[in-house]
């Protein structure tokens, strides 16, 4: 055991090996037995790869490089393939993130497009796939620019031909729907085929905020569409058919997302069964033939379980998962999902109903060094302004074969999650790794306005984004502080997305930090809404800052690019160059106001958008964050380039 100071600590969890294993298997299927579902490749450019697992346990890549299976409808995407087993072999319908057309594929063959490229702004791009093999046709959402503005798009539900007639002939794609939502789901077809179900909602909501279901007859299209549940202030999160042909859906007209069947709560409790629809596709709950659901279901960490609708109890499979991602599949009497653990990153479980035995059958996480080196979270419940809980993760510094002298606290950062209607899972990160095995502490902080603790907690944000995440952030700081954990001469703070926003706003706007890392952030709020991001986001302010027609002021007292003089603490800037969400116009107006005034690095990325996925990026913004808090701390951490802050 050494004894060497905080931020010294010599570490076998490189930037290399955290970049390796950053990302996490989604959208799980079955393709007749088998389980298939796509997972991030750092090394290969960033790409999704679509992996199937074969009857005998062996998993391969379905596709080569450099085939990207990934969708940009309201560029967060959504599921992405769909597959099924026709006269005898595996059919898979699924979009190529490069030119976001629709491709048919069959192992052995070679990927055919069905849809058309389109010259018209974003072009033509497809989600959540239904693949009807009897039809001759995959129903899914297309998203289709009307002009080059972000805003200048609709979306429909529409149906492409499998035999490839739509390949260069947009005309020979069917819509299903009428249009009468700006924002929809993939549409779910009744067991007897004569009814299809879907979500839709309109600016200025986002979907967490209110949705409508709809229901409509099938036919040639889909006629005689009505709203059945859902409005302005109800979130349905997702909706499907049971076997017997009643309508099951995740609704928080509760103040919690909880199931119901035809309107009937089957499972009342104060935890979610949904959450934030952040992508099309999103699944917390399946019907299985039994009349029994899977569900993903918990308050703050999420479990896998099986509900009864008829008694409204749950049986959770055992295991060693603590957070399971919204994504679910059943075939017969399996169900597959994706779950983690503080000691395991994301893998595929199998869960059997009959036997209720779960087990790992894909992506499994294989420790890649010693676990005696992952930190040991701490569930924690902080005290805010007015008394309000603030729910967090508190990872201290630690290294098996290290310790540091008494005298000093631990620095620490704390981490702001992206959304910011998202939540930061109790999981494995070998990014948070990195830093407490050198001896820095992390804080998560799912502030109020997370997802995962209500609608109550959610709505603390409405008009205060700004106020109440920068707050909380700050409340967690010191407390670690107050109670000795913290060094309070040695805080940072950090985020991407709407983190980097309340890491920019929480250095203009408090004394707390010494520096801060912002990564791809919202900046400049009057830009933003004037269309400087992507449709799905582009009224988002609206609840999250105030109507800008009454608030106006609020658009410029709130934006750090505004308020330059009022940053006097480092900070490392990160920017994706084809970040279209947040752009980096955001970030280049910011620096341009910041020159000459502090010290600060700026790195952007070519061929990055919104979310690092190249194993080469993720190691250099690793190694630069890590570099900044050195210097700012006067920690001397081996084998780190050095980072050149300038003014």
């Amino acid at each position: 055991m050494q004894t060497l100071p905080y931020g010294s600590w010599p570490s076998p969890i490189d930037a290399a090996l955290a970049a390796a294993h950053d990302g996490q298997p989604e959208y799980v299927g079955f393709v007749g037995d088998e389980v298939w579902w796509t997972e991030p490749r750092p090394a290969e450019g960033g790409r999704r790869a679509l992996v199937r697992r074969r009857a005998d346990g062996t998993q391969e890549p379905v596709l080569p490089a450099p085939w990207n299976v990934r969708s940009r409808v309201i560029e967060y995407g959504g599921r992405p393939w769909a597959g099924a087993v026709v006269d005898g072999r595996p059919l898979v319908v699924f979009v190529d993130f490069a030119d976001q057309r629709l491709y048919r594929y069959e192992p052995g063959g070679v990927p055919r497009p069905l849809t058309p490229l389109s010259p018209v702004g974003g072009g033509l791009r497809w989600a959540d796939p239904q693949l009807l093999p009897g039809r001759g046709e995959v129903w899914c959402v297309l998203e289709e620019f009307t002009g080059d503005g972000p805003a200048d798009v609709r979306r429909v539900l529409a149906a492409v031909p499998l035999d490839g007639s739509a390949a260069q002939d947009r005309d020979a794609v069917r819509e299903l729907s009428d249009g009468a939502h700006r924002f929809v789901t993939g549409p779910r077809l009744s067991p007897d085929g004569r009814r299809a179900a879907w979500l839709g909602w309109d600016h200025p909501r986002m979907p967490w905020e209110g949705t409508e279901l709809v229901v409509a007859d099938v036919g040639t299209v889909l006629t005689g569409a009505r709203t059945v549940a859902g409005g302005p202030e109800e979130s349905i999160a997702q909706a499907d058919w049971a076997p017997d042909g009643s309508l099951l859906y995740a609704s928080d007209r509760s103040g919690w997302w909880n199931l119901y069947r035809d309107g009937t709560p089957l499972c009342p409790r104060e935890e979610e069964f949904g959450g934030p629809l952040w992508k099309l596709g999103h699944r917390w709950f399946t019907p299985l033939d039994s009349g029994l659901i899977a569900v993903v279901h918990g308050r703050g960490a999420t479990a896998l379980g099986i509900l009864d609708p008829e008694s409204g109890e749950v049986v959770d499979a055992a295991g060693p998962w603590t957070e399971f991602a919204p994504t679910l599949a059943v075939h017969g009497e399996r169900v597959v999902a994706v779950g983690a653990s503080p000691r395991s990153a994301y893998e595929v479980v199998e869960l059997d109903t009959r036997t209720g035995r779960a087990r790992v059958i894909g992506a499994e996480h294989d420790d890649p060094v010693d676990p005696a080196y992952y930190p040991e979270p701490q569930i924690r419940t902080f005290t805010g302004p007015a008394g309000r809980e603030i729910h967090a993760h508190v990872y201290s510094p630690h290294n098996p074969g290290c310790v540091a002298p008494g005298g000093r606290p631990a620095p620490y950062v704390i981490w702001a999650h992206g959304g910011p209607t998202g939540r930061s899972p109790l999981v494995l990160d070998l990014e948070i790794a990195y830093f407490t095995s050198r001896g820095i502490g992390v804080a998560e902080v799912n502030y109020g306005g997370s997802a995962g603790y209500g609608r109550e907690y959610r709505e603390r944000l409405r008009e205060q984004w700004g106020l109440v995440d920068v707050e909380d952030c700050a409340a967690v700081a010191l407390a670690l502080a107050d109670e000795g954990t913290a060094d309070r001469d040695r805080l940072a703070v950090r985020g991407g997305s709407a983190g980097g926003w309340t890491a920019a706003v929480s250095l203009a706007t408090t004394d707390v930090y010494a520096c801060g890392t912002i990564i791809f952030p919202v900046l400049d709020l009057a830009a933003w809404a004037d269309g400087e991001t992507h449709d799905f986001e582009s009224h988002y302010l609206e609840s999250l800052v105030g109507p800008r027609e009454e608030v106006p002021g609020r658009y410029t007292e709130r934006s750090p690019t505004e308020h330059a003089e009022r940053i006097t603490a480092p900070f490392l800037l990160l920017q994706g160059l084809d970040d279209v969400i947040c752009p980096p116009a955001q970030s280049e107006r910011f620096l341009a106001r910041m020159a000459g005034r502090v010290r600060h690095a700026y790195i952007a990325f070519e061929g990055e958008g919104h979310g690092f996925r190249r194993a080469e990026t993720l190691v250099r913004a690793l190694e630069s964050e890590l570099s900044l808090y050195a210097q700012v701390f006067g920690l001397n951490p081996p084998g780190i380039p050095t980072l050149e802050l300038a003014k």
